[in-house]
Parts: structure tokens; C-alpha cells; sequence
């Protein structure tokens, strides 16, 4: 039985998007050290584990919304888009989709919500690393674009120094809205 597991990265960041991930592993039995939860792993074990994914899962589906998405939906309606797109991107369509968490994405077939899923699913912790990885590497590249919030360090999310730099420098069209217009000094950079 093919088996999908679903997972997002990003929720809670002040920049960037929310990246959502969905993996068919080889088998239901199909296991490694270094497959859990990502919160759990180094990024040096993350990237690790990552390339192993890549090689071993038969099928990786990504998807990702944006500031603007978000601001205007909300941040759980933007992730659930984000599931659904890495769902629809999968290759191959898996007989049950395993989420992390208690909020389904609209799709067809076989759905299970399961909180803390990355905890008790390879599929589920596969999606959780891919899903990091990817986003992490992409606020990297962007970090290279905006260097004043070191988002190399922080990823986008709400770390002292991230918040000096907004009322530094103001906010950047990378920076959720929502998140951020309840503590601006400044306008947008």
C-alpha cells in the first residue's frame, strides 16, 4: 500500500513562505536513525537524512504559499494550499494520506489527520524533513537577497536580532503582515 505522508515547515515565521511536503517511502517498514520528527535533528543530520529521501522515497511532492497568501487567508488556510499542492505534485497518487496535525487539506481518497504524526510516522517525519530542509535552503538563498534580517540564522522566524532588524530597517515584501504590524516602528524597506 503506498502511503503519503504530509508535513509543513514555516508556520510560525515572520518571512518567507510555508513550505508543505509530501513523501511515498519505498515501504510502510521502511526506516533509518536519523528518520524523526526534524525538529528533533541537527541541520548537519537534516541535510543527512535529506539526501538519503531523495534517493530512497518513490515519490516527493512540494508545495509552498507565499507572504501575500497568507495574509490574506490566514496562516492555516495557507498551509492547508500548501498541502494540497505537494499532494497534487506527487508523481504517483498514494492509496492514504497521513497529515501531521488535527486540519485536513481538501484532496480526494484516503485522509487521516494525525497529531503528532511526525512522532509516530516515517512517512510523516520524512515530509517534516523534507519540508525543512527545502524551506531552509530557500531562506538562505534570500538571506543573500535581504542580509539585514539574517534569515541564514534565523530562517524568518522571531528571533531578537530579526526583530531589531524590523525596527531598524522596516519590513520587506518577504515578511508576513500579519505577523509583523503589531510591533513596526517603521514602513516597508
Amino acid at each position: 500500500m503506498k502511503v503519503a505522508g504530509v508535513d509543513e515547515a514555516g508556520r510560525g515565521a515572520l518571512a518567507g513562505p510555508v513550505v508543505a511536503a509530501a513523501v511515498i517511502l519505498p515501504s510502510p517498514q521502511f526506516s533509518h536513525p536519523l528518520l524523526r520528527d526534524s525538529k528533533t535533528l541537527s541541520p548537519k543530520q537534516r541535510e543527512k537524512i535529506f539526501s538519503i529521501l531523495l534517493k530512497e522515497s518513490i515519490a516527493i511532492g512540494i508545495g509552498m504559499q507565499g507572504p501575500q497568501v497568507i495574509d490574506t487567508c490566514n496562516i492555516l488556510q495557507a498551509t492547508l494550499l500548501a498541502m494540497e499542492e505537494a499532494i497534487e505534485t506527487l508523481h504517483i497518487m498514494p492509496e492514504q494520506i497521513r497529515v501531521d496535525g488535527p486540519h485536513l487539506p481538501r484532496t480526494t481518497g484516503r485522509v487521516e489527520a494525525c497529531i503528532h504524526g511526525d512522532k509516530m510516522y516515517p512517512e510523516i517525519a520524512a515530509a517534516s524533513i523534507i519540508a525543512k530542509v527545502v524551506r531552509d535552503r530557500l531562506m538562505n538563498v534570500l538571506h543573500i537577497l535581504h542580509p539585514v534580517y539574517g534569515w541564514a540564522e534565523n530562517k524568518g522566524y522571531g528571533t531578537p536580532a530579526h526583530w531589531e532588524a524590523l525596527d531598524k530597517w522596516g519590513i520587506s515584501t518577504l515578511h508576513r503582515l500579519s505577523f509583523v504590524s503589531r510591533r513596526l516602528k517603521k514602513g516597508p524597506y
